[in-house]
């Protein structure tokens, strides 16, 4: 079964919200961390990456994000 994943990742600059989906925890801090690279063209150094929602994908699933 995949998942949802909401993290907040925090860098020198600022907190960022991440959502993935994955299949297991593991997968998703990984994916979340390769989001983060994939946006930035000077990589932020990430002090914490911590996870605060985890939903399981069936249909019409989402997050609200402030």
């Amino acid at each position: 079964m995949m998942y949802l994943y909401r993290f907040e990742v925090e860098t020198e600059e600022k907190t960022l919200h991440v959502i993935v989906a994955a299949n297991d925890q593991e997968s998703a801090f990984t994916t979340a961390e390769q989001e983060v690279e994939k946006n930035f063209l000077k990589l932020p150094s990430i002090s914490a990456v911590t996870l605060l929602e985890k939903k399981p994908i069936r249909q019409a699933t989402g997050f609200v994000v402030e």
